[in-house]
């Protein structure tokens, strides 16, 4: 099995350390010190109190890497069109895309079955560059919980977590998935393959659409956003929004909003990425988490005025501070 990750940062990293481990062909795509860290010392990667060091082939020119059968990617969402033409060397008649992003993915409307049939999403996919370019029916769902970090070039933190939930677009449990889910759990990480993948999308869509820009627009971190009467209500409104559209496409929340506001409470005096892209001044993830879920709410004739508030709002914040393009 081959496997390329393409963004060989702290998700990225850590996968890619683990499945070596399990002796798994990997490759990653980097740059810059990163990259050059990893070619020097290999990747190291701190986790459960012992550093686990792999030397991996690495490259920021995929063409060095040749074709996969699987490409995991595990960028931003908001960078992978740019790459698109990039993948290309990557990409043979048989290789899945594994989208290991946050937010809405570019195959949302592969394998639908409604009205939205093929449809693509501007917000996320502009012109239809991924759709097209990385085609959706080699697409494999890919949902993110673990936190990890990159604490110095080469060297990544794993903070929390194991899990990568997947599933095929069409809800098949097809031996591609299988056999992924087996690499995973050979690497000491959790990937149940889902009949459904877009309900788990959505459950963590659902706070990050709004925890996210609320945090980058107040400063404020989980614990509070949650507590406060105010932010939690602005967040509660926004969630409701977004269900009666994932509702209306046939999405199950297995938990109600008030239980999932109090999770992400719980989790404590985190900052989101959101915000921690926002003192870092880089790009923020508006398109994939909020905007995404916006332009979704048109196609399905459902009105999101909260979500459009807090949307202007972010947008424009992050705009004076150059994160948003």
């Amino acid at each position: 099995m081959k496997v390329c990750i393409y963004g060989a940062g702290a998700i990225g990293g850590y996968v890619g350390v683990q499945l070596k481990r399990a002796g798994v062909d990997v490759s990653l795509v980097a740059r810059g010190p990163h990259l050059e860290a990893m070619k020097r010392n290999g990747l190291k990667l701190l986790i459960d109190g012992e550093e686990r060091v792999e030397h991996i082939p690495c490259s920021d020119n995929p063409a060095d890497l040749g074709p996969q059968d699987y490409v995991i990617v595990a960028l931003k969402g908001h960078s992978v069109p740019g790459v698109v033409d990039a993948m290309q060397p990557l990409l043979g008649n048989d290789t899945a895309v594994v989208t290991a992003v946050n937010g809405v993915p570019y195959w949302y409307y592969y394998k639908h079955g409604d009205h939205l049939e093929g449809r693509t999403l501007e917000s996320v996919d502009p012109g239809g560059k991924q759709w097209n370019g990385l085609r959706p029916e080699r697409a494999i769902g890919c949902i993110v919980y673990p936190a990890t970090e990159v604490v110095e070039p080469g060297v990544i933190k794993h903070v929390y977590g194991d899990k990568f939930p997947l599933g095929e677009p069409s809800g098949e449990i097809t031996d591609r998935v299988t056999k992924l889910s087996d690499a995973f759990a050979a690497g000491g990480m959790r990937a149940p393959v889902l009949p459904n993948i877009r309900d788990e999308l959505w459950l963590k869509l659902w706070g990050n659409l709004c925890f996210n820009p609320i945090s980058a627009l107040t400063h404020a971190t989980l614990d509070t956003i949650a507590s406060d009467p105010g932010t939690r209500a602005v967040a509660k409104s926004m969630m409701l929004e977004a269900q009666e559209i994932a509702i209306q496409s046939g999405v199950n929340f297995r938990v109600g909003v008030e239980r999932r506001i109090d999770g992400a409470g719980a989790v404590g005096a985190h900052k989101t990425s959101m915000l921690q892209d926002l003192e870092r001044s880089r790009a923020m993830e508006i398109d994939p988490l909020v905007t995404v879920v916006q332009e979704m709410g048109r196609l399905a004739g459902i009105p999101t005025p909260t979500i459009d508030i807090v949307l202007a709002l972010v947008r424009q914040r992050a705009q004076i501070a150059g994160c948003y393009n």
